[in-house]
C-alpha cells in the first residue's frame, strides 16, 4: 500500500509499505478520507516533539473496518467509522474526573501511532478502550465524517467559553476552524456571529460560505467590533488564529462579563502577550484555553454533522488523492482553501 511518511521537517515521502496487521484489541481500517489541518503544515515544516520519524501522518480519519483483532467485540468488517485523534489514557486523575482533554498521558493518531495518510491504518486498542471509535450514521459521507475531529475541538472550546443563546460572538481567524466556530455558534443560539481576518481573500472565501453577520477586515478590529455592538463589545471572543496580537485585542473588545477563548496556540518561541489585568478585573472577564477534544466531543460532533445542525459538506473545497498530499498541505499553508481532504 501507499503511505505519506514524515521523515524530517521538509521531508514527507509517498512510500510503499506493507499493509498493517491488527494486534489484539486493534481494528484495521481502510481509510476513505483523512482531512488536513494547520497542524499538518506545522509538522511538515518544524516536526513535532511527540513524533519519532518515520511516521505516517494524518489524524482526521474516517473509513471502513477491514479487519478486527482478537478480542474485539461489537465491530465487524465493513462498518463505517470515524476515529478520534487525541487518545486519553482513561486511567489518570484527570481522566477519572472527566477531564480527558487535559490527560497528561495523552497520545495521538499520526503522532504516537501511524495515522490516516495511508490506504490502511490500525486503530490501536487504546482508542477502543476510551470509546474513541465512532460509527458513521447512514447517509453521511466519509469526507464529512472526517471533519468531526476538528469540530469536536471547536465544540470543546465553545463549551468552555459558554457560547449560548443571545450572545454576540467574534471569531478571529477565517480558516476552517473559524468557519466551524461560526456554524457551531449559530447552532448554539448565538444572536450574531462576526468573522474577522487580516487575509482579505480568505475572509471573503469563508464569509461567502458561512455567512457571518459581518466580515471584519483590518487592523482596527477592536473599533469595528465596538461599532457593531454599539460600544458594548462582544459576549464571546474566540481567537482561532496563532496570533498574540489577536489575543490582546480580544481583551479590549470583550463586553462586561465577556468570555475569551484562546483557541489557537502561539508559537513556542513567542508565547507571551501583554494582558491588561485591569480590563479583566473591572469588566469581570473570563479567559479560557481550549486544547483538543475528548472522545465524547467527537461522538457529539459527528451527531451535529449528521443531523445537519452544523453543515460541513460545503466547507470541503478540495479532494485530493494520497499522491497529492504534499500539494494539499501546501494549499492549507497558503490559506487558499477551506477544508482539504485526502482520499487514499
Amino acid at each position: 500500500m501507499k503511505v505519506a511518511r514524515f521523515h524530517s521537517p521538509g521531508d514527507i515521502r509517498i512510500e510503499e509499505a506493507a499493509e498493517p496487521v491488527p494486534g489484539p484489541g486493534d481494528v484495521k481500517i481502510r481509510v476513505r478520507n483523512c482531512s488536513t489541518c494547520g497542524t499538518d503544515v506545522k509538522i511538515s515544516k518544524h516536526g513535532h516533539h511527540h513524533i519519532r520519524p518515520p511516521r505516517v501522518m494524518g489524524h482526521e480519519i474516517a473509513g471502513e473496518i477491514a479487519e478486527v483483532g482478537d478480542g474485539v467485540t461489537g465491530w465487524r468488517q465493513g462498518d463505517r467509522v470515524q476515529v478520534i485523534a487525541a487518545i486519553p489514557c482513561g486511567r489518570c486523575e484527570e481522566c477519572r474526573r472527566g477531564r480527558m482533554t487535559v490527560c497528561p498521558n495523552q497520545e495521538s493518531m499520526g503522532y504516537h501511532y501511524d495515522g490516516g495518510f495511508a490506504e490502511y491504518t490500525v486503530v490501536p486498542a487504546k482508542v477502543l478502550a476510551v470509546d474513541g471509535l465512532n460509527r458513521i450514521p447512514d447517509g453521511l459521507g466519509f469526507a464529512e465524517a472526517s471533519v468531526a475531529e476538528p469540530l469536536a475541538c471547536v465544540l470543546n472550546g465553545q463549551e468552555l467559553a459558554r457560547v449560548g443563546e443571545g450572545d454576540d460572538v467574534v471569531i478571529i481567524g477565517a480558516g476552517p476552524i473559524g468557519c466551524l466556530h461560526v456554524r457551531l455558534a449559530r447552532s448554539r443560539g448565538a444572536a450574531r456571529v462576526f468573522l474577522a481576518d487580516l487575509n482579505t481573500d480568505r475572509l471573503a472565501m469563508s464569509a461567502e460560505r458561512v455567512g457571518p453577520d459581518a466580515a471584519i477586515h483590518g487592523s482596527d478590529l477592536v473599533d469595528q467590533v465596538l461599532k457593531l455592538t454599539d460600544g458594548r463589545g462582544a459576549d464571546v471572543v474566540i481567537t482561532a488564529a496563532a496570533s498574540g496580537a489577536a489575543q490582546e485585542q480580544a481583551l479590549q473588545m470583550a463586553a462586561r462579563q465577556g468570555r475569551i477563548s484562546f483557541f489557537g496556540g502561539l508559537p513556542k518561541d513567542n508565547p507571551v502577550i501583554a494582558c491588561d489585568s485591569n480590563l479583566v478585573h473591572y469588566r469581570e472577564l473570563t479567559i479560557v484555553g481550549a486544547n483538543g477534544s475528548s472522545p465524547q466531543h467527537n461522538k457529539r460532533a459527528l451527531e451535529l454533522i449528521a443531523s445537519g445542525a452544523v453543515p460541513v459538506a460545503d466547507l470541503i473545497t478540495d479532494r485530493l488523492p494520497l499522491s497529492q498530499v504534499l500539494e494539499g498541505i501546501d494549499i492549507v499553508g497558503r490559506g487558499t482553501a477551506i477544508k482539504v481532504t485526502i482520499e487514499p
